[in-house]
């Protein structure tokens, strides 16, 4: 069960429930209560096949009671409800939220008290809310009476203020409740409730002098005085907010001159709820929050830190780490948004300014392939040899040793002499990226051309088709860097093959009067003809149908990788 307020436009009676399809219920019983207090037993519901709408199961009442006052007003709040899961039982749920909402104090300040307490014990929101079967605003709303003055406080707990008239009160600055107050204990004044007390707090009244950060005598604009000039207010709005804004912030830039890591300068009408905060001093990472009336009022909360924030800080104590600096401020300089719509403008200037730089676009290509970055995921070859004799016999090739040579003329291009490791393979590191471009750029273009050849070489695919075209077109002599060694006889071991490979070096004649021989004998006559040994004449520069470019294969049997590779592409390269 997920508790949540939903909106009255986003709720319908369900067909199971058992007054579905009757007239509207009589709720003149509970309204009163739904005036005052609003909905507390939260409602059950369940989704009725889209994602933003529910069905009421039980709580038909509170739900036309709720639609009541939203006509009376104008507006309506969301209603609490717990949504149902499959396979819940409606009647145990609403007996569990019954209950639930009997451990509640009878009064909402005596449940402030008991919430309050519950908070300063390390509970959060969330587990009152749990606890109580209340959704999370409503334990919010509850724990904002403590922005309340007491005097306000008690005479909301004798019922003398109703609940939304609380509720407005608590979005009120000390000041404006205090002007509240003292219009509420004079008989002879009336004090604004409900909605009109909304339009008193935030109706765009005229702007007292008396909450002017600023020195009124250096303001330039109008001040007007009523006729016994004991109060005088400022004719232009705009010009004060101007001034005021001016004073604001030279009142932060105090502030942090002063020490304070970080000081927040709330819009108007934004609210501090110290519920959700703790006092914390200066020296632990404490900050300034300034709040905002829309009456101009200005307010300084001196050294408070969010309950999340205060609880990193204890765990940070209670851990043995000293702090030798106040900590760094948590809130970033722009929002997530502002920093997607930063980064995504300046990536289009960007990317069309390279459309006319193709040779820098180039170094930047190398520089990706090198570095890497989260969209570039290029790889070595790792050259994963099959055994022990194959690795071994890598490592004695010719070729090997040319390319290793001249990597390591590109390792000291770009600045790693003496260094026997790869160039390409890096890990997406940003910085990395730049400083390689930034090394490509001071490079000519002959020698940038070297380091990305040394790259390519590196990320070639063995065992590829891309080999097999490479190795065609560039017309690759085999014999000029390999010869038949010991790990070839070694893995030749096919008979037939043997036999085949021999008619190559020897002739057919040779072949034919050995082809009942083992394989371990035709492959001692091959050698004895690559070496010119025991009678047989020296063959030189010989290459299996296997090792050359374009391959060829023996038998018609298959299953040789490397011809279907080279017959995928072939028609690419060769032409008829």
């Amino acid at each position: 069960m997920q508790l949540a307020h939903i909106p009255l436009d986003r709720l319908n009676i369900s067909a199971a429930n058992m007054r579905h399809g009757k007239r509207a219920p009589d709720i003149s019983d509970i309204l009163p209560s739904v005036r005052a207090r609003g909905v507390l037993v939260p409602l059950l519901v369940r989704p009725n096949g889209s994602p933003e709408t529910f069905e009421i199961v039980a709580g038909r009442r509170r739900y036309f009671a709720a639609k009541s006052l939203a006509d009376e007003r104008g507006e309506g709040d969301p209603l609490p409800c717990a949504i149902m899961e499959d396979g819940d039982d409606a009647d145990a749920l609403e007996a569990s939220l019954i209950e639930n909402i009997a451990r509640l104090d009878p009064d909402e300040v005596s449940q402030w008290e008991t919430f309050s307490r519950l908070i300063r014990e390390g509970r959060t929101i969330a587990e009152i809310a749990a606890t109580f079967g209340l959704t999370e605003l409503q334990v919010k709303r509850i724990l904002a009476l403590s922005d309340l003055l007491l005097k306000i406080r008690e005479a909301y707990r004798r019922e003398e203020i109703d609940a939304e008239t609380a509720r407005y009160l608590t979005m009120a600055s000390k000041g404006q409740q205090k002007d509240w107050l003292a219009l509420f204990a004079d008989p002879e004044q009336y004090a604004p409730r409900g909605f009109q007390l909304k339009q008193w707090l935030f109706g765009g009244q005229s702007i007292s002098t008396k909450v002017a950060l600023f020195n009124v005598e250096d303001y330039p604009g109008l001040i007007v005085s009523d006729l016994f000039g004991e109060d005088s207010y400022f004719a232009d709005v705009d010009l004060f907010w101007q001034k005021q804004n001016e004073a604001i912030a030279a009142t932060r830039d105090a502030y942090l001159e002063a020490g304070w890591t970080e000081v927040i300068v709330l819009e108007p009408g934004q609210y501090f709820h110290s519920w959700d905060h703790e006092k914390t001093p200066k020296k632990k990472g404490g900050k300034v929050v300034i709040t905002v009336s829309h009456r101009g009022e200005v307010e300084c909360h001196e050294g408070w830190l969010s309950r999340k924030e205060a609880r990193r800080a204890h765990a940070h104590d209670e851990g043995g780490e000293q702090e030798k600096a106040p900590a760094k401020s948590s809130r970033p300089e722009l929002t997530g948004p502002m920093q997607n719509y930063v980064d995504l403008h300046r990536h289009a200037a960007v990317r069309a300014a390279m459309l006319g730089h193709p040779g820098v676009a180039l170094h930047l290509m190398v520089a990706h392939a090198i570095a890497g970055s989260s969209l570039w995921q290029v790889r070595r070859e790792p050259q994963r040899a099959a055994n022990e004799t194959v690795a071994a016999s890598l490592a004695a090739c010719k070729a090997e040793a040319d390319f290793a040579e001249k990597r390591r003329d590109v390792l000291a291009l770009l600045g790693a002499p003496g260094e026997d490791g790869t160039v390409s393979g890096g890990n997406g590191d940003d910085y990395a990226t730049a400083r390689v471009f930034a090394r490509l750029l001071a490079l000519c273009d002959d020698e940038v051309m070297r380091v990305l050849t040394i790259v390519m070489a590196e990320t070639l695919e063995a065992g590829s088709a891309v080999i097999e075209a490479l190795g065609n077109h560039l017309d690759v002599d085999m014999a000029a860097c390999w010869q038949a060694d010991e790990a070839f006889f070694d893995l030749l071991r096919d008979k037939e093959i043997a036999n085949l490979m021999l008619a190559d070096i020897g002739g057919k004649h040779v072949a034919d009067g050995n082809v009942s021989e083992k394989v371990k004998t035709q492959k001692k006559i091959i050698r004895d003809f690559l070496a010119g040994e025991n009678g047989r004449e020296k063959v030189d520069a010989w290459l299996p149908r296997w090792m050359k470019f374009p391959v060829e294969s023996y038998t018609n049997r298959g299953g040789f990788r490397t011809a279907d590779q080279w017959a995928k592409v072939r028609e690419l390269f060769v032409s008829e």
